[in-house]
């Protein structure tokens, strides 16, 4: 993705720290899904947090991180 592309995402504003905006984020943070590649049959693979490292197609223990789709922008000297 080039820089052109890229858009601010839009949404709530978070807090953090002050706790002033009256939202549990720990209560969020328990339904999070995170989703892999296997190793092995390339299929997305969702986790939830605690759940065992196994792709439910083939059953592989080798999962890969997809990489974000944030822009991520280094300052290099």
């Amino acid at each position: 993705m080039s820089r052109e592309q890229y858009t601010v995402p839009t949404g709530s504003q978070q807090t953090f720290g002050g706790g002033s905006s009256g939202r549990d984020y720990a209560a969020d943070s328990v339904s999070t899904v995170m989703y892999y590649t296997c190793g092995d049959c390339a299929v997305r693979v969702p986790l939830e947090k605690g759940a065992p490292i196994r792709c439910q197609k083939c059953g592989a223990r080798v999962l890969y991180k997809e990489r974000t789709k944030r822009m991520v922008q280094f300052e290099a000297r």
